[in-house]
């Protein structure tokens, strides 16, 4: 009975989402204002009927009912409770419609908070958010319909892929899908924009809170698949320029652009229609993410492969938006002059650059994405693009914002003095060459990549630190520290946020320079040495667990003759859904990671085992964090709320001055 009020309301939410996408526009384009008015309550009501639908779905996982045709493919009545709950959005009509959810959560957002924006803005902006509602919904009712039921219910189910019944995969697709979704806020924020013919400071200040938001979510999505796959698949990896991971990281390159642009516009109104071009490709890129996760042309461990005509659907609907509001775009671009007028060496212009090398960084990404498909589809050859090319193609643009992006916070707008600036960041290079010099003299071997990875960190995190000194002003150290501590949180978030970026640097460089490998066979009480670390096989044994059997290694790992940990790597075979998964173990370490795997047993008695050192491994993930802390930080920020020269028309949190 639930199930079939879950389908209705869902029905329901597409009726309401069809009203909210047209009425609105044609109120705002004759004058109907009582009709406008329409698609505030009509955005609550889409988000609790699409609520209540999810709700629906869940309780059919939680109390296993098997007359749900999607329950049977995705559940079992052994499955532990969180992997019952997180196969809702396991598989991919549960995870759809975990989208439009969070689609119209965004949407009820904008209509609760944006009682500071003109009415006629605020109606187009719901409008535009319905309209992709209104793809969605119909993607799934008539494509993807997660309520179909079975005549005859099996007795069980056929459990959850077992390399998604993990706590890391349990929480990344909802993280990363606020990410992905929350840019359609600023997808229809720009469309808006578009179809008023005007962009101003205040659209800047609007625009920037949700792009704010989802690329938070979509740093802590990211961060959590990449952290998925560095302890879970086994090899050791924790990024491997998979299609599927680039289809997150195209979007987040875009809408740190797009964040930073938005800054411009908010104070110099400048770079208006690029900021709201950017506005168009992040969602753009969200979309074709989308197309490459479930079309089915991309093989991926992280894909949900499915019918291709479900592919041609997305492809429609991101032919539609992306046209129409590129077609848009060329129409009114035009008209959005800018006002602002800056030199080259100024904030705007370190902005510009940012912007930039963060495009094209993107693009890099996409064509290398997307070269193997056109190369069957035109050439009927099968190529492959791996990591050699995105590492060459991908690495100089990072390591230009690098170096560019301590200096563009701290220079001034309109015009700057280089030199000046420069010499305020005297402090922050010579301790960045003096880690990398310290770092070359220490490492064993003389790969450049580790030195000049730690010391672009430094430099960032350093020069993040001089910024937010230099904003006390010109005091006695006493008072300086006082005001250091008075900072608004936006300048905090922004420093916090740039650390952040440093120590991931610095976590990427050490992993890739210094990692140690090791893939043998050992006997069961049989020793061997990696590095500095002495490994004993101690024991082999069978183990058995709530829905799955177990081979589990023991591993005594010694250190100058003392035992530092006892590590039990699995491999694991899940018998419904007959399927082998590897679970390495880990010794987590501030400087390093001791990453081992347990591999078959060999014909000599023998078993396989793969052991890695993986130096500064946390510091990615730390700094990910940290990342995402910075976003928290800057919107708690309020004072964007009465800032000189804007209208009182920001949301409840902003976000943190450049």
């Amino acid at each position: 009975m639930i199930a079939e009020l879950g389908h209705f309301a869902l029905i329901l939410a597409f009726v309401v989402a069809i009203v909210q996408a047209i009425v609105p526009l044609i109120g705002a384009h004759k004058g109907w204002g009582s009709w406008m008015a329409l698609a505030i309550p009509a955005a609550s009501v889409q988000f609790v009927l699409t609520a209540f639908s999810f709700a629906a779905l869940t309780y059919a996982f939680v109390v296993s009912d098997f007359s749900l045709r999607l329950v049977v493919l995705n559940s079992h009545t052994l499955k532990p409770m969180l992997y019952k709950v997180s196969g809702v959005w396991g598989n991919h009509e549960g995870s759809m419609l975990l989208w439009v959810l969070i689609l119209t959560l965004f949407g009820a957002c904008a209509a609760w908070f944006g009682a500071g924006l003109p009415d006629r803005l605020r109606a187009r902006v719901l409008a535009v958010q319905s309209s992709v509602s209104v793809a969605f919904f119909a993607f799934i009712l008539f494509t993807s319909n997660p309520f179909l039921r079975l005549a005859v219910p099996p007795f069980d189910g056929q459990d959850l892929n077992p390399l998604l019944q993990d706590p890391g995969l349990a929480f990344h697709p909802p993280f990363l899908y606020l990410g992905y979704v929350g840019l359609s806020m600023s997808f229809s924020f720009a469309v808006a924009a578009l179809l008023e013919g005007r962009v101003d400071a205040a659209w800047g200040r609007w625009v920037r809170p949700w792009t704010l938001a989802a690329w938070m979510f979509l740093t802590i999505g990211i961060a959590l698949g990449s952290w998925w796959a560095y302890y879970e698949l086994g090899w050791g990896g924790f990024w491997f320029w998979d299609p599927v991971e680039n289809a997150s990281f195209m979007p987040w390159l875009i809408a740190a652009a797009l964040l930073h642009s938005a800054i411009v516009v908010e104070k110099r109104e400048a770079l208006k229609s690029w900021t709201i071009l950017l506005a168009i490709l992040a969602f753009g890129f969200s979309l074709i993410g989308t197309f490459i996760v479930r079309s089915g042309v991309i093989t991926s461990v992280h894909a949900f492969a499915n019918d291709p005509e479900r592919g041609v659907f997305i492809l429609l609907i991101l032919a539609f938006f992306m046209g129409g509001a590129l077609t848009l775009f060329a129409a009114r671009a035009g008209a959005m002059e800018a006002k602002g007028v800056f030199a080259p060496v100024s904030r705007e212009g370190a902005l510009l650059f940012n912007n930039i090398l963060l495009a094209v960084s993107a693009f890099v990404v996409f064509f290398g994405t997307i070269w193997p498909l056109i190369a069957e589809l035109l050439f009927d050859r099968k190529l492959s693009v791996g990591p050699p090319f995105f590492n060459m193609a991908f690495t100089p643009f990072m390591v230009a914002l690098a170096i560019i992006l301590p200096i563009g916070s701290i220079l001034p707008w309109k015009r700057a003095n280089l030199g000046k600036v420069l010499r305020s960041l005297r402090g922050a290079f010579v301790f960045s060459l003096a880690v990398m010099a310290l770092v070359w003299a220490m490492q064993t071997g003389r790969s450049a990549l580790g030195p000049i990875g730690l010391g672009l960190g430094a430099w960032l995190v350093s020069g993040a630190l001089v910024d937010l000194w230099l904003r006390t002003g010109r005091a006695d150290a006493a008072s300086r520290l006082r005001r250091l501590k008075n900072l608004p949180r936006a300048d905090w978030g922004k420093a916090v946020a740039h650390i952040g970026f440093g120590i991931t640097t610095i976590g990427v460089a050490g992993l890739l320079a210094w990692e140690q490998e090791d893939i043998r066979v050992v006997q069961v009480g049989e020793s061997f040495t990696v590095g500095a670390y002495e490994i004993t096989l101690e024991d082999v044994r069978d183990v058995q667990g709530p829905n799955y059997l177990s081979t589990m290694a023991d591993l005594r790992v010694e250190q100058d003759g003392r035992t530092i940990a006892v590590l039990s790597p699995e491999k694991r075979v899940y018998p419904v859904a007959k399927m082998p998964t590897t679970e390495a173990a880990i010794r987590n370490g501030f400087l390093r990671d001791i990453y081992l795997v347990i591999g078959d047993l060999q014909a000599n008695g023998g078993w396989a085992v793969r052991t890695y050192i993986k130096p500064l491994a946390n510091w990615i993930w730390a700094g990910s964090i940290i990342m995402a802390l910075g976003g928290v930080l800057s919107l708690t920020d309020r004072r964007y709320r009465v800032a000189a020269g804007a209208r009182k028309t920001a949301p409840s949190g902003a976000v943190a001055a450049e």
